[in-house]
């Protein structure tokens, strides 16, 4: 009987934990799978992608609306806070928050990436084109310097 009892606390407790697991959990999009209607409304997520250059707007106090783009589709991102000092147009970051009823992405968080060359996997993955090279040429930087973003859904 202390056995069956011991289980089923165990059983009950890992149950929680998952629950609780499942409920935290933020999953990775790019502004395609938003386009494309892919991802959950009203649910907490990651967004990735490229800032659009000319696309960042500063309203009153620190509010800032941008365009983060995946080479392929794009969406308009809103954020109320100080921005991280490496955010600038063509810069690839990555943003916490939620998607509105409008299409936009309110987002609370707002990371940008240290290293040039670093990006996320799953955003890695999908830029790549048939030929294995990278779909966001016009987004790299040049000698140190954005390139001009090309045209953009």
């Amino acid at each position: 009987m202390w056995i069956a009892a011991l289980l089923g606390g165990i059983a009950i407790a890992a149950a929680l934990g998952f629950t609780a697991l499942r409920k935290n959990m933020m999953y990775f999009y790019t502004p395609s799978d938003l386009v494309a209607q892919n991802a959950p409304k009203h649910a907490r997520l990651r967004l990735g992608g490229l800032v659009e250059r000319g696309s960042v707007q500063r309203g009153d106090g620190l509010l800032v609306s941008f365009t983060l783009a995946d080479c392929a589709k794009t969406v308009q991102v809103r954020y109320e806070g100080i921005l991280p000092d490496l955010f600038r147009e063509g810069q690839g970051i990555v943003a916490t928050g939620m998607l509105t009823d409008d299409g936009a992405f309110k987002a609370d968080e707002v990371l940008a990436k240290h290293d040039e060359n670093y990006m996320p996997p799953d955003l890695a993955s999908s830029l790549k084109t048939a030929d294995g090279k990278h779909s966001c040429a016009p987004f790299k930087s040049v000698n140190g310097n954005v390139a001009s973003a090309g045209a953009v859904e």
